[in-house]
């Protein structure tokens, strides 16, 4: 047997999940995504990797600005889905789309919910110094992620582990947890269990502001900042190169030995001083440049033990 599936996502996350459906051999009836964007030098319309992976198997793709417009809420319906299959969508499924598939919308979130509902989940676990996080997949209501729960994967969080790596094993394990609560769905015997109602918090969008290094922190605060920020905005300082203050990215660091003023560097090796304790950094990105390791970044930078970065 096989579910008629609508899916909706739109980042690269989502895309190990609508494969795994394909390839499990439901009927993706349709795929749901955001519009095309100009991006790249050229700023030509690029398509999102789940509307790249629906035009590879020939899936009609639906890139409404809203659901919320009853002609959008018609088409939705009139698909005839058994299920929808949510996954890093990012538009609102208002209470008409979520009542239209026969058996619901089940979304794929990437926390062990209660705790980080909303926008940011993967990062502000790491900045939160959490050491497990999770995948769930839950049956979706009007609230913000806050539907009973059917299925579960538990991650622990290493130390030293980036946003950017807790995504990719949190995008591989939640396609397999998906296609395993669909089988169960299509036999009748997927159950769900409500939320716990203490433990909630709100994983709430990354603001431009935040990436900003503040180095009076205690150094396990801008450890855990750096790496749940990387790749994606950057944690960065600001410092003079040699050529005037200039703006550099860390995409990776660890805890170190010693101590300073904040934002001293204390070692040849560079070590940054913190409010207390240091952070060592080791791949750093310049403004315009690639990521580069911290001692190729410290061959064309000036930043001798006892200089101050902000």
């Amino acid at each position: 047997m096989s579910l008629r599936v609508v899916f909706m996502g739109t980042p690269d996350f989502a895309v190990p999940t609508f494969s795994e459906i394909i390839g499990q051999g439901h009927e993706v009836v349709a795929a749901y995504s955001r519009a095309p964007k100009p991006a790249g030098r050229g700023m030509e319309e690029q398509k999102t990797p789940v509307h790249r992976l629906a035009d590879r198997f020939g899936i009609p793709v639906f890139t409404p600005k809203t659901l919320k417009d009853p002609a959008a809420q018609a088409d939705f319906a009139s698909l005839d889905a058994d299920v929808a299959v949510v996954v890093a969508y990012g538009l609102l499924l208002p209470p008409a789309v979520l009542a239209a598939p026969k058996l619901g919308c089940l979304n794929l979130h990437g926390s062990l919910l209660p705790r980080w509902r909303g926008a940011a989940p993967i990062q502000r676990a790491i900045m939160a110094g959490d050491a497990e996080t999770g995948v769930m997949v839950m049956k979706m209501e009007e609230g913000l992620d806050t539907g009973p729960v059917a299925m579960v994967e538990r991650i622990p969080i290493a130390p030293d582990m980036t946003a950017q790596e807790l995504h990719d094993r949190m995008a591989t394990l939640g396609a397999d947890l998906m296609v395993r609560a669909l089988a169960a769905l299509d036999r009748g015997s997927l159950g769900f269990s409500p939320q716990a109602e203490t433990g909630v918090t709100y994983a709430a969008k990354i603001d431009k502001a935040e990436a900003r290094i503040d180095w009076s922190r205690p150094a396990v605060d801008v450890h855990n900042l750096i790496r749940g920020l990387s790749p994606f905005p950057g944690a960065w300082f600001e410092a003079d190169l040699g050529k005037g203050p200039e703006r550099v990215k860390v995409l990776r660091a660890t805890l170190a030995d010693g101590a300073g003023a904040p934002g001293a560097v204390i070692d040849a090796g560079l070590a940054i001083a913190c409010g207390s304790g240091a952070v060592r950094l080791l791949e750093v990105q310049r403004a315009g440049a690639k990521a580069m390791r911290a001692a190729d970044f410290l061959r064309g930078a000036r930043l001798d033990p006892g200089a101050r970065i902000g």
